[in-house]
């Protein structure tokens, strides 16, 4: 999913993210001055660096121009990997995604006034998804875990299978 962030030099900028839903870690994401097709590739790249494909994977994305070009479609075949879409106009279908954007807003962008650039919120936004988020913040979803913890846990009962 895709978020907006404003700027004082730069004005609107972009995040796309992708999330693992088992553990709610970001495992890609990808930050712009352009909203375009380019930034949801990005994403898609980012989170396949940090992840192996293994059996049947589906990822689920609203409707928006970027995920229904034809580029994004087709770099999902070659992937082999599954596309699921939002029904138009219903964000509950993308409930945490749409809770991790509300809880950066509130955590992250809205106790700035406004970025003053680009660079300053990409490197604030780098630092609440890799330092805070996916290792420090708890879910109750997780049972009070965060999603490092659960990864870890995860592959840990894995291994001893």
């Amino acid at each position: 999913d895709m978020t907006y962030i404003q700027t004082k030099r730069n004005g609107w900028c972009y995040l796309s993210t992708i999330m693992d839903l088992h553990s709610r870690r970001i495992i890609g994401y990808s930050f712009s001055k352009k909203m375009a097709t380019d930034l949801v590739l990005k994403t898609l790249e980012s989170a396949v660096k940090n992840r192996t494909i293994t059996g049947d994977l589906i990822i689920h994305t609203d409707l928006g121009s970027q995920y229904t070009s034809d580029d994004y479609n087709q770099r999902l075949t070659e992937l082999h990997i599954r596309h699921s879409y939002s029904r138009k106009g219903c964000p509950y279908d993308n409930a945490p995604m749409e809770s991790f954007h509300a809880s950066l807003k509130k955590e992250c962008v809205y106790p700035v006034p406004v970025f003053e650039d680009y660079e300053t919120a990409a490197a604030v936004l780098f630092e609440y998804v890799h330092a805070f988020y996916n290792r420090k913040r708890i879910h109750s979803s997780l049972g009070y875990q965060t999603p490092l913890q659960v990864e870890i846990a995860t592959l840990t009962s894995q291994m001893a299978a």
